[in-house]
């Protein structure tokens, strides 16, 4: 009960105004009659209707080879952007180089020796190791990848997450955009690096193309909205549910990411995925992901309500 006790979240939000403030010219922006600290979600954009991204509009097939920084983009990368529109995803094959992954595989080593970063979710992944490391924040904001990324979304993005994974996330079939969400829509993406080859054996990345295309699965979707001072009483395991008679009911097939170390899967905030179980549970398989907010959208929790915490570095 105390989790789900709005109250409690906006005690704490209080106190870290700064990590907010990114919200409050927007809620103006939008009419939003909400404090900073307080609760926000869906529910609280019903009435409002937000501008979709460019190549949510547009078709990426016809026009991003177009624009003005593709040539700064190796060509041999040119068909997958090409396609970003029809599949919510592109995957820039060894975008990295061995030397500069191995550069962030003895640097996630240290850190964790070091003891400057710790594990959660049983063991399976490193929050926000891009808060303690140069190398992994760098490779985050690269110069190259940051030009995909605003070529994509037609707008700058800003680096707000990093997670650090040893062994396969075996995480089941989501959107991000429940956990990482933005009105308008949409103005969320990820990248995913291989740190090391990826086969059946140690758990992939799979992925639904085209389900970007689906409407968001936000809370009212799994009857979790809650109340003024509630969160709703539905499990995650709910959400996941919905998530898996969506599929069935789309006839949505499954792609697997069988990756080589230095390439990077980059997918839209609304895109299917997860992690595959791993057939060798002794096996590692190093990867990081991370997330990117634009800076003219409101960002929160749908699944918590909570406004997100966004701290500059």
């Amino acid at each position: 009960m105390i989790r789900r006790f709005k109250p409690t979240y906006w005690l704490y939000n209080y106190f870290h105004k700064a990590a907010l403030a990114h919200n409050i010219p927007l809620y103006k922006k939008y009419g939003i009659q909400k404090r900073y600290y307080e609760s926000i979600s869906a529910e609280d954009f019903k009435h409002l209707k937000g501008t979709a991204n460019k190549y949510d509009k547009l078709d990426s097939f016809d026009t991003i080879l177009k624009e003005e920084n593709i040539s700064k983009i190796n060509s041999k990368y040119h068909n997958t952007l090409r396609n970003w529109s029809k599949n919510g995803y592109v995957i820039l094959e060894q975008f990295f180089p061995e030397s500069r992954i191995e550069a962030i595989n003895t640097e996630v080593d240290f850190l964790i020796k070091k003891r400057k970063v710790k594990f959660q979710n049983k063991g399976k992944k490193i929050m926000f190791a891009f808060h303690h490391s140069s190398l992994i924040k760098a490779m985050g904001n690269d110069e190259h990848l940051q030009i995909v990324l605003k070529l994509l979304m037609g707008k700058k993005m800003e680096l707000f997450q990093s997670i650090n994974f040893m062994k396969g996330s075996e995480q089941p079939t989501h959107s991000d955009s429940i956990h990482m969400t933005t009105f308008p829509l949409g103005n969320l993406i990820a990248t995913w690096v291989a740190l090391e080859d990826v086969s059946l054996d140690n758990g992939p990345l799979h992925y639904y193309p085209s389900s970007h295309k689906l409407p968001y699965l936000m809370n009212e979707d799994f009857d979790n909205q809650g109340s003024r001072f509630f969160l709703g009483n539905k499990t995650y395991r709910t959400y996941e549910q919905r998530i898996t008679e969506i599929i069935k009911e789309e006839e949505l097939e499954q792609s697997v990411f069988l990756a080589k170390k230095g390439d990077v899967f980059i997918w839209h905030a609304n895109l299917l995925h997860g992690g595959n179980e791993m057939n060798k549970p002794e096996l590692t398989r190093k990867s990081v992901v991370f997330h990117y907010y634009s800076n003219d959208a409101i960002c929160y929790h749908e699944l918590t309500q909570r406004p997100s915490l966004r701290v500059r570095f």
